[in-house]
């Protein structure tokens, strides 16, 4: 009799960690590469106090005059450079350093804008506190002014989609730069829409995005 009780009791036990398991929540992907960007080669550090990402909302029509612009600071990143060139590379930011440029000279305005794109309107950072960019193929840029063309994963709100930024890449001794093009990426697409329907209607869809990295031999 005892023995039987035991065996229901492991049983429970055991069906009770499969539900548990089986029910986490996983990020949700689309669209994205799924190409590894583990390479052989020197690898740099993102010197976060000297990059950001900068990125431009716009409110009715895209002008200049109907938007707010600001920056996103870097919490970690590495790059990986072979002969020479950029081979790889992964940039997470941290959201919670979201802030406006435009209104920096009108603090409770600043204040009240960087709350609201905080909130489970737009970025839900409280749950989402990072996004990231994964580098999945580096090319030559055939014409234009950037020199390269970065293909990668792109991850906000645990949404992820492939995104290929044009970008100026310099590798110069213990020092790679990167500055990417200003890019469009549909906030929608990555869960970004505001709470009120009939505010959706006067908020673009666009949001720019242009990432300014440096980054350090690593020692």
């Amino acid at each position: 009799m005892k023995k039987n009780i035991l065996s229901v009791a492991v049983f429970v036990l055991f069906s009770t960690f499969l539900a548990i398991s089986c029910s986490k929540e996983k990020p949700v992907t689309s669209d994205a590469n799924d190409v590894s960007t583990t390479k052989d080669g020197t690898q740099f550090v993102v010197d976060t106090l000297n990059s950001n990402i900068e990125w431009k909302g716009y409110k009715i029509f895209k002008t200049e005059n109907t938007s707010h612009f600001g920056t996103i600071k870097f919490e970690s990143g590495m790059i990986t450079v072979k002969d020479g060139k950029l081979e790889s590379g992964n940039f997470v930011a941290d959201m919670g350093s979201l802030t406006s440029e435009d209104l920096k000279n009108k603090k409770q305005d600043l204040e009240k804008l960087n709350s609201h794109l905080k909130s489970a309107d737009f970025f839900e950072v409280e749950k989402f506190p990072t996004s990231s960019y994964e580098i999945t193929k580096v090319s030559p840029a055939s014409e234009g002014d950037y020199n390269t063309v970065l293909d990668g994963n792109l991850s906000i709100k645990g949404i992820k989609k492939a995104v290929q930024f044009k970008a100026n890449v310099s590798v110069n001794g213990n020092e790679v730069s990167i500055a990417t093009e200003p890019k469009d990426i549909m906030r929608d697409e990555f869960g970004v829409k505001f709470q009120s329907p009939a505010a959706n209607g006067v908020i673009k869809n666009e949001v720019t995005l242009q990432m300014k990295v440096k980054a350090i031999e690593k020692k």
